[in-house]
């Protein structure tokens, strides 16, 4: 009789346990405001993204003039390059604000947009695993060119950091680099006179997985960290960006530039490295070819309007 007490009870500590782990229903906003985004002055298109668990404003989300393809990334937590099949998605921009449940944290806020996407969008998609070529960085001949970050820099949260476009104008230094007031990494383009696009690129106690971040943005790559260094940096690096058609300003690309390429006929004279050469002349670490195994979101469906809120 002891024993089947026991096993009874045993059984009704998994039934707890079960309902506790996986609760029925799945994360929600408490409420959400889906809309096309109002067009933008002088062609410009300038995206806030604020607001979440691990934020200044933990309660509520933000997103002006964002992408689909934007949120899905941020709702799954992959890459650009993570992500197949966009064909199927809009180019239209929107302007997203919700309510985030009190004590949310960054899992079950990943879950509210994912939901949110299935319900306003009624997206669909599945995961793959698929080879592609991708990169892995690796320390220099010469070593690293990285400065280590003060130690009240590299003491400071950076998830509680301000978080979008800094107020006004940026504040550039002597050599054209915006000046960060706290920790963070931010990018900018400028243009010279002979007509080269230069990119900015200014991290301020900043992780190496935090800068291929950065980078594997820029190459749209999968990149693997292969350096060692495991401290925090501050670092400056410029270069000419090799994919013109992520340069469009107002869906228009600069003057002679190609969909995928440079300028017809090839860069200025004034042109910048590309990122594969300035990075070990500026910062002392090269990338190298590899191929990575990547796990991929494949988009089935999505509506190119969304239902009304």
């Amino acid at each position: 009789m002891r024993q089947r007490v026991s096993l009874l009870t045993a059984i009704a500590w998994l039934i707890l346990f079960a309902y506790v782990a996986f609760p029925q229903s799945s994360p929600v906003f408490d409420a959400a405001s889906v809309k096309p985004a109002a067009p933008q002055a002088d062609g410009r298109i300038m995206t806030t993204i604020r607001g979440g668990p691990g934020s200044p404003d933990p309660g509520q989300i933000t997103y002006t003039n964002v992408t689909l393809s934007s949120v899905i990334t941020r709702a799954y937590d992959v890459k650009d390059y993570q992500v197949t099949g966009t064909s199927q998605l809009t180019p239209d921009r929107f302007d997203i604000v919700a309510k985030v449940p009190a004590g949310a944290t960054k899992e079950q806020f990943g879950l509210m947009l994912q939901n949110l996407l299935a319900e306003r969008f009624h997206l669909k998609l599945h995961r793959e695993t698929k080879e592609m070529q991708g990169f892995e960085l690796v320390v220099g001949k010469n070593g690293s060119k990285l400065k280590e970050s003060s130690p009240e820099d590299a003491a400071i949260d950076q998830s509680a950091q301000p978080q979008g476009p800094p107020a006004g104008p940026p504040k550039p230094d002597a050599n054209g680099f915006i000046k960060l007031d706290h920790p963070g990494a931010i990018m900018m383009m400028r243009m010279s006179e002979k007509g080269a696009i230069a990119a900015h690129m200014t991290g301020r106690a900043q992780t190496i997985s935090q800068l291929l971040n950065l980078i594997g943005s820029q190459l749209n790559r999968p990149v693997v960290d292969k350096t060692g260094l495991t401290g925090k940096y501050d670092f400056t690096l410029e270069y000419a960006p090799e994919n013109m058609g992520t340069m469009m300003v107002g869906g228009t690309p600069p003057p002679g530039a190609g969909a995928t390429g440079p300028p017809a006929g090839g860069l200025p004279e004034d042109a910048e490295p590309n990122l594969v050469t300035a990075l070990p002349e500026q910062l002392g670490l090269r990338l190298e070819p590899k191929k990575v195994q990547v796990d991929i979101l494949v988009i089935d469906h999505a509506d190119k309007t969304p239902t009304d809120n």
